[in-house]
């Protein structure tokens, strides 16, 4: 038994209220890169399968960008630790198959805070990081060995930006809370003026890639465009934002300047005529705020992004005057859980939030009716319409054909765990202490009270047995009379709690996953233990998913790993290593030889797995 990867589904970039989030890209071929909590993503503008996730901080990350030869990148987080790692794989294998994160080739800790942006210089070996710090607010360093490359000085608060000149003589911008702009010559790179032209906070600086000019935004609402060799003030950019500036992007010809404001709005400018040739407005509120940019590839008329403060990825056309010609989605939290109808993948996350993926792989996520403000806790689909519950108290309905949710939302007593629904269109809810039973109109049937702290619930799929499961390391089993439940059975095989719950496509099976990795499947008739050899995770089973083939199940565990089982050869099983940085939540078969699998670092990743 094998297995190959064959898309991994990128998150969205973290984004904060009033904070600038670092977005770059890549001028061989149109990819642009950026962080989620503890991982770097590096994703195809164009193809939604191809992204390549890099795992390999311990803190979350706040910038990454690869240097101009394109064989490694630089990522820092809020520790100030910045990785230096191969990315080599850009130019012959996107995405790369191997799961591990390759040793970097440097890891250092200039600064002792955390890292807010960073620049390469032209010749792909020095880079600049700045940011919060005790000491200092910023460092120059030689990227092979951490050895210092100069001295970055001159400003009292935090640094918010940096851009190196990419050609010789090497000059050096940064900007800051302080409103000020030190522009600096190098190598080593040393103190050579402040530029006073803004009177809030600069929020970027970005330098062309042909290097004559340099540009600054900031929270004045005001565009700036200096000389790149010698940092005097050019011009002002007339008419620009009405609301903070949060990002700059130069085109790749030099030509022309984006730039991202919390007005909602995207300027595109020509800066030689100094006129803005067009805006694009996303929208409007407080989602729809600009807080980051990038312009990728090579060409001056695509690859043009900005983000939006609710997480969407806005790709424009410097040809198109209409807005975005499409936007990327993706989860920002973690994934907490799933449900899968009519070929469609439904994810629901830490935040709230439900991400839908179709059969080609497209995501589109939901923006109408009122979802829930918190996290999913339990999505099930009945075949026709998805039902989910969270944090909020609340079980709303989806309609997976419109990806919306509908007017159905039924107040709950209690927080919800999980839920299954029954054939009947009975939906059955476990809190901690209780499973609530309400019929297809939301009205409550009945109420039973538990003994224990109920986990998870599965039904059977002729809807007359009840599985629960409870931190009593035991699986209650309970018939469903039409009208209540009656607890018919116990399985009493684990020794610790019970994390998931799973009956096999026919009713046959039950598979059982506890809180320490061990897997424990019943003939679901006789009760009678099938196996207990599934024993390979080390940690809490999160979630079990059986094939349509009524041999082989899938599980997912927080140890990060994922493995398909064979019913009929306990001891065979396919093993994917590392499916998940941070931990696997859900898993389900998207098809007959086909996984799905996502977890906490909101990815959703499918592969292809092959039986002998």
């Amino acid at each position: 038994m094998s297995f190959k990867k064959t898309a991994t589904y990128a998150c969205n970039p973290v984004t904060n209220r009033g904070q600038s989030t670092k977005l770059s890209s890549t001028r061989d071929g149109n990819r642009i890169v950026y962080a989620n909590g503890r991982t770097v993503i590096i994703r195809d503008l164009d193809n939604p399968t191809l992204a390549y996730s890099y795992a390999g901080h311990i803190q979350p990350v706040n910038v990454a960008r690869i240097s101009p030869s394109g064989y490694y990148c630089a990522s820092a987080d809020n520790a100030g630790n910045v990785r230096i790692w191969d990315t080599s794989f850009l130019k012959t294998n996107f995405p790369p198959n191997d799961l591990e994160p390759s040793l970097p080739k440097g890891e250092y800790r200039p600064i002792s805070g955390k890292v807010v942006d960073l620049a390469w210089d032209g010749e792909s070996k020095r880079i600049i990081l700045v940011g919060e710090a005790r000491e200092k607010f910023g460092a120059a360093i030689m990227m092979d060995t951490g050895g210092t490359a100069g001295d970055i000085l001159g400003h009292s608060k935090v640094i918010n930006a940096v851009s190196i000149r990419s050609q010789r003589p090497f000059k050096a911008v940064t900007a800051s809370d302080d409103t000020t702009i030190v522009f600096y010559s190098g190598v080593p790179y040393k103190f050579e003026k402040t530029i006073q032209t803004h009177n809030r906070f600069v929020q970027d600086v970005q330098f062309s890639p042909n290097g004559d000019l340099f540009a600054s935004v900031g929270s004045d609402s005001k565009v700036f465009i200096y000389d790149g060799k010698t940092g005097d003030t050019k011009h002002e950019l007339p008419s620009p934002h009405k609301g903070t500036i949060m990002a700059g992007s130069w085109s790749p010809d030099s030509k022309y300047l984006l730039t991202s404001s919390l007005d909602c709005t995207v300027k595109l400018w020509d800066v030689e005529a100094s006129k803005a040739i067009n805006t694009w407005t996303v929208g409007a509120g407080v989602p729809n705020q600009q807080v980051g940019n990038t312009w990728a590839g090579s060409s001056s008329d695509t690859g043009i992004v900005s983000l939006s403060l609710g997480g969407n990825l806005n790709v424009f056309d410097r040809r198109s005057g209409d807005g975005p010609v499409k936007s990327l989605f993706g989860s920002q939290k973690a994934i907490t859980s799933a449900a899968l109808s009519s070929g469609t993948f439904f994810v629901g996350s830490y935040d709230g939030r439900i991400t839908a993926f179709d059969e080609q792989g497209n995501a589109s996520r939901f923006t109408e009716g009122a979802g829930h403000p918190s996290q999913i806790t339990g999505m099930v689909s009945d075949g026709e319409k998805i039902h989910s519950v969270g944090f909020d108290d609340k079980l709303r309905e989806i309609d997976p054909s419109s990806k919306s949710y509908t007017d159905k939302t039924i107040s709950l007593d209690a927080q919800p765990r999980n839920l299954s629904v029954l054939p009947s269109g009975v939906t059955l809810i476990i809190s901690e202490t209780a499973v609530k039973v309400l019929d297809g109109s939301g009205k409550e049937v009945s109420k039973l009270a538990l003994k224990y702290k109920a986990t998870s619930i599965s039904a059977s799929p002729d809807g007359k047995v009840v599985a629960v499961g409870g931190e009593d390391n035991i699986v209650h089993l309970y018939d469903w009379t039409g009208s209540e439940l009656k607890e018919s059975a116990k399985l009493e095989k684990s020794l610790a709690a019970i994390g998931a719950l799973a009956f096999s496509p026919d009713g046959s099976w039950l598979a059982v996953g506890n809180n320490t990795g061990k897997i424990f499947v019943f003939d679901a008739k006789t009760r009678a233990l099938q196996t207990d050899r599934w024993g390979a995770h080390s940690a809490r089973i999160t979630s079990l998913a059986w094939n349509e083939d009524l041999k082989h199940c899938v599980s997912g565990s927080l140890d990060t790993h994922v493995y398909v089982w064979d019913v009929t050869a306990p001891a065979k099983r396919i093993a994917i290593k590392e499916a998940g940085p941070g931990g696997v939540n859900v898993v389900a078969w998207l098809g007959p030889k086909t996984v799905a699998s996502g977890g906490a670092d909101g990815c959703v990743r499918t592969w292809d797995v092959t039986f002998p």
